[in-house]
């Protein structure tokens, strides 16, 4: 089958309606290849990373508990953050990440995959790494943990009690989501060691 491809329509007008800390929300004049003008309006996204740490000896996965407050809820959540240092290399960002939020580091890294999470409304983009071989790390040095960040707590749940709240609908976190099933689907299909390099490429970030 065919993938997905690389591919942008003409922009002929494009206006930024707000700006914050992290995304601006736009307004675009997107002509069609058919010759018609539509209008669009998504916010931008410097994209992120995320990391499904597995204890492979006793079959757990580190996960946060973190509000969230556009939806009011705590969430259960993958390490994860941003793509916001320039020119930060994916897989070190997700390492960084995961030093910084749960403490640990892993001598084992594939990506798992790759999403959009929200590809009508939002350009971000989410890799999903598999850590393995986990051992306890420090933070880096300077690093404070602020804001929900400071009010988090992370522990390790068992990869089939994972898989089961997310059919249940009992978690919602899209990279949690996405890469639980992700892990199983690899684990059920034989699949876990011919995973993409944690170098492979990522066209959407091009």
């Amino acid at each position: 089958m065919r993938g997905d491809e690389l591919m942008s329509w003409p922009v002929r007008s494009r206006t930024v309606l707000g700006e914050g800390r992290i995304s601006a929300f736009v307004d675009e004049e997107v002509e069609t290849p058919s010759g018609e003008v539509m209008t669009r309006q998504y916010l931008t996204h410097p994209g992120a990373v995320a990391v499904v740490a597995w204890r492979e000896d006793t079959d757990e996965v580190a996960v946060l508990r973190q509000y969230r407050h556009p939806v009011r809820m705590e969430l259960v959540e993958l390490p994860a953050g941003l793509l916001d240092n320039d020119g930060e290399d994916w897989c070190l960002a997700a390492q960084r990440e995961l030093a910084e939020e749960v403490e640990l580091m892993a001598e084992r890294w594939d990506v798992l995959v790759d999403t959009c999470t929200t590809p009508g409304a939002c350009e971000e983009s989410l890799r999903i790494y598999l850590a393995r071989d986990i051992a306890p790390a420090a933070r880096p040095e300077g690093f404070v943990l602020e804001d929900e960040e400071a009010h988090m707590s992370w522990s390790w749940v068992p990869r089939a009690q994972l898989v089961d709240a997310v059919l249940d609908g009992a978690v919602q976190n899209p990279s949690l989501v996405s890469g639980i099933l992700a892990l199983e689907v690899a684990r059920v299909h034989g699949r876990l060691d011919s995973l993409r390099p944690a170098t492979a490429d990522w066209p959407i970030r091009r």
